[in-house]
């Protein structure tokens, strides 16, 4: 196994303006010991239980991986963070807020971003426009007044637009900013998708795969704006990646998932060498169980 020392992973080349702290960030909210908190989290389809009894803790700016094998429930739990399934039971946190019923619709007021495992960007947009989108749920001005041109609109959408141009070179897309989002290399989608995500400035970012289907390069270039956006704007990132090299080089902590149970918790150190996660992914049976 390849692992990537933190190091290794490249920060954006180019100079950029210092990006202001994201209105969700306030002292208060980040002074909490706690961005994101599990307890007793428990989800099943059809009786088959997903998730069993998850307890998860991640601090305020911390990068927290969760892996485990294929079926493990990694990307049922992202869907639980995000509002779009509901636990049968257990309590989700969001610093000192229980987020556990809350709209997947009224996430991102709380601070909350995602990406998917599979792109879902409007391909027949430019860069730009895929980008401003994840500024939608905080626009105040009404459609009328972004017509006729009122003094809100028009403040509104010259913070915006500042705020995408800011992003778009952070991820070095400036150059493709007014391309149509579906002509785009592969790679180069999914770090749009990123940006969207990260223009809205969130207290959590949520990241289902990343990084699936990139090249080496592409990957290493993907964790390095993954820990860029933690270090710039004190981001808390919650990744699920199924390269554990990169993993390894990028979390702080990572959580091992295996049939829906968490089986390990600690640092990609102490994860490695857990003899359950070994198991888990070689199929092996640990000396002591055998």
């Amino acid at each position: 196994m390849t692992v990537f020392p933190l190091e290794a992973l490249p920060t954006s080349r180019a100079p950029i303006r210092p990006i202001r702290p994201a209105p969700a960030q306030t002292d208060r909210a980040m002074s909490s010991e706690t961005a994101l908190a599990l307890s007793g989290v428990s989800l099943s389809f059809g009786g088959v239980a997903a998730l069993s009894d998850i307890d998860l803790t991640v601090r305020p700016g911390e990068i927290r991986a969760i892996i485990g094998p294929n079926g493990a429930g990694k990307s049922s739990l992202v869907n639980v963070l995000s509002g779009l399934y509901r636990p049968d039971r257990g309590q989700i946190r969001i610093g000192d807020r229980s987020v556990s019923s809350v709209r997947a619709s009224r996430l991102a007021s709380l601070g909350i971003a995602r990406t998917f495992q599979n792109l879902a960007l409007f391909r027949g947009l430019s860069v730009r426009d895929n980008v401003a989108a994840g500024l939608t749920h905080r626009r105040r001005a009404t459609w009328f007044g972004h017509v006729l041109g009122s003094p809100g609109a028009r403040r509104e959408r010259a913070r915006d637009g500042a705020e995408v141009e800011e992003v778009l070179a952070q991820l070095h897309l400036s150059a493709h900013a007014d391309r149509l989002a579906g002509g785009l290399p592969y790679g180069l989608q999914k770090r749009v998708e990123l940006a969207r995500a990260l223009v809205a400035r969130p207290r959590v970012l949520l990241l289902d795969e990343p990084m699936a289907g990139m090249t080496a390069g592409e990957k290493i270039e993907m964790a390095g704006f993954v820990r860029e956006a933690r270090d710039r704007l004190g981001t808390t990132v919650v990744l699920i990646e199924h390269d554990i090299g990169i993993v390894m080089g990028l979390s702080d902590h990572v959580a091992v998932l295996d049939y829906g149970r968490k089986i390990a918790d600690g640092t990609p150190a102490e994860v490695s060498a857990d003899p359950a996660v070994i198991a888990a992914y070689l199929g092996t049976v640990p000396a002591e169980a055998a």
